[in-house]
Order: structure tokens, then C-alpha cells, then sequence
């Protein structure tokens, strides 16, 4: 899967998080990775000052420490998550 880092796939990858029950919000900070998780909250808060590429590699290495269940995904944002996964663990495997 090549991603490309436009701002309608971010908006694909954001749809991901908020359908599991995440808000997310763009704040400026120091973020030591780009981003925290308020988890008690499901809150998600990515630095503001991010570019694009910045604000979807950061949304892509986060989705494995969040609770998403793909069973609650609309079928498009399954699909997606399904690649994200499959790439991330392919990357595992390779490392």
C-alpha cells in the first residue's frame, strides 16, 4: 500500500479514530512525538504545527495504541485500517 500524503487521506485516517469513539484535536505544544492521548477521555491531541506527512505518519503510528475495534468501521474506514495494520505489521516483521 503506498500512502499518500494529502490532506484527504489524513481526513480518511482521522475518520478511522473518531468512528472508534476518539475526538482529536490540534493544539500547539511540546509533544515529544507529535502527540498525546488523554485515554480516559479518548482524546487524541496531535501538535498543531505538524505538516501534512507529519500529521499522517503520527496518526498511522498511533493507531495501535488505540482501542479501535474494526467491527464498529464503516466499510471504507475498515478497509483502511486493515492496510495501516497489515503495512505496520509487515514493517514489525521486517525489523
Amino acid at each position: 500500500m503506498a500512502i499518500r500524503f494529502n490532506a484527504a487521506t489524513q481526513e480518511k485516517i482521522e475518520k478511522i479514530i473518531e468512528e472508534s469513539g476518539y475526538m482529536i484535536r490540534f493544539e500547539r505544544g511540546t509533544f515529544q512525538s507529535g502527540y498525546c492521548i488523554l485515554e480516559s477521555k479518548k482524546v487524541v491531541v496531535l501538535n498543531k504545527f505538524l505538516q501534512t506527512e507529519g500529521r499522517i505518519n503520527t496518526l498511522i503510528d498511533l493507531i495501535p495504541s488505540l482501542n479501535i475495534v474494526p467491527e464498529s468501521l464503516t466499510p471504507e474506514s475498515r478497509k483502511l485500517y486493515e492496510e495501516i495494520m497489515g503495512k505496520l505489521a509487515a514493517e514489525d516483521k521486517d525489523a
